[in-house]
């Protein structure tokens, strides 16, 4: 289709990208005057400083990456003063501490190592979180970093690690491979803000157009996804995208992600996913702040106004 302005969007590779697939596939963007162009990150440092230096539009990340760098907690430094908001949601994370067959318990993990991406995440952070609530402290575990979630996969299957957080299907694969999935963040918390849609505050005012379509586009390939009579299209777009994927992870995957604690039905923020977000990084992130206003990080207007 001719003359659809282009906009420029970073993700992680994996899974959770499904409805922006959709929406390219199936045209819901195109329908709304855009052209979406992805670029998988190899990790949320070249993303963040992309998208604050200006080098992306949107970046689909995890919510405490926002605030991470909003607050001067980020892992890298970037060449101008970060001003990003999140402007929709996305998902819960899809987090599960997966261990090693033989650690049933965490009074297993006493005294073993487990893995995280780095030591200033927030998924790391739930990690620590899922410990102390179980009665392990700094000092009875050790921590190494081991990369992204591919990278701490590969290395749990090497048995190099006792465990690690993963994300879908990554746990699924686990399963099938005989490891454990010792907990699921969502279960232990009820509300935790995963994957945001994020994008400079700059930006977002100058091309709120754009943002709309875009937010309109994502809302309309998670009701196709969501509806059953098109689950076998909607797994079979994931495989063309996930040509890898083996398909009876595919359809786990739907199962798992397509479903009540899976994707945001209707792309809609939990603020009181994010405020658990915010009291992790309170306890965790250093230097150590308060942190207590979901709206520092998050600007409601354009995904009300593409929802109206």
């Amino acid at each position: 289709m001719a003359n659809l302005d282009p906009v420029s969007v970073i993700v992680f590779p994996g899974g959770f990208n499904w409805p922006i697939w959709i929406a390219q596939d199936k045209g819901y963007f195109a329908a709304g005057g855009i052209e979406v162009a992805l670029t998988p990150t190899p990790n949320s440092v070249f993303q963040l400083t992309g998208l604050i230096e200006g080098r992306f539009d949107i970046a689909h990340t995890a919510i405490d990456n926002v605030v991470a760098y909003m607050e001067g907690q980020g892992e890298a430094e970037v060449s101008v003063a970060p001003d990003l908001t999140a402007f929709m949601g996305g998902d819960n994370g899809f987090l599960a501490l997966v261990t090693q067959p033989e650690i049933k318990s965490y009074a297993d993990l006493s005294g073993k190592t487990l893995s995280v991406d780095a030591m200033t995440t927030g998924y790391a952070f739930v990690l620590f979180d899922l410990l102390k609530r179980n009665g392990l402290m700094p000092g009875d575990y050790a921590i190494e970093r081991a990369g992204g979630v591919m990278e701490r996969w590969q290395a749990l299957q090497q048995k190099k690690h006792a465990g690690t957080m993963l994300v879908t299907p990554f746990d699924i694969m686990a399963r099938g491979a005989g490891l454990n999935v010792l907990d699921r963040a969502i279960e232990v918390y009820g509300h935790y803000q995963g994957v945001v849609g994020a994008a400079r505050r700059q930006w977002a005012k100058s091309n709120s157009g754009k943002l709309g379509s875009y937010v309109r586009g994502y809302v309309a390939a998670l009701a196709y996804l969501y509806d059953a009579a098109n689950k076998t299209e909607c797994v079979a777009i994931l495989q063309k995208h996930l040509p890898n994927m083996p398909a009876a992870v595919a359809e786990q995957c739907y199962t798992t992600m397509v479903a009540p604690g899976g994707f945001s039905p209707t792309a809609e923020l939990d603020v009181a996913g994010v405020r658990k977000v915010l009291d992790l990084r309170s306890e965790y992130g250093r230097p150590q702040k308060q942190l207590t206003d979901p709206l520092r990080y998050y600007d409601p207007t354009y995904y009300r106004a593409a929802r109206h």
